[in-house]
């Protein structure tokens, strides 16, 4: 992932959503000891700039391809 450059400049705004999407972030958010505004902030950071590297890119353009495949033996993963 790319890295982000963060300005301290914020703007306050507003969003119209269901309340029980809301609860559910209310929720999430306090499991990881985090207030509500950054968790959701982390969240859409995370979609907003969610592009895949040189690397990864081209792996995906090989599978994409069927190019270089192995076969991946499950039995020796533990």
């Amino acid at each position: 992932m790319q890295t982000i450059e963060r300005t301290k400049t914020k703007r306050q705004t507003a969003f119209r959503l269901d309340n029980a999407l809301l609860e559910r972030l209310r929720i999430k958010a306090k499991l990881e000891h985090r207030s509500l505004n950054n968790y959701v902030e982390t969240i859409l950071y995370s979609v907003a700039y969610d592009e895949p590297n040189e690397l990864t890119l081209k792996a995906m353009k090989e599978a994409m391809e069927e190019k270089n495949l192995e076969t991946l033996d499950l039995d020796k993963i533990k």
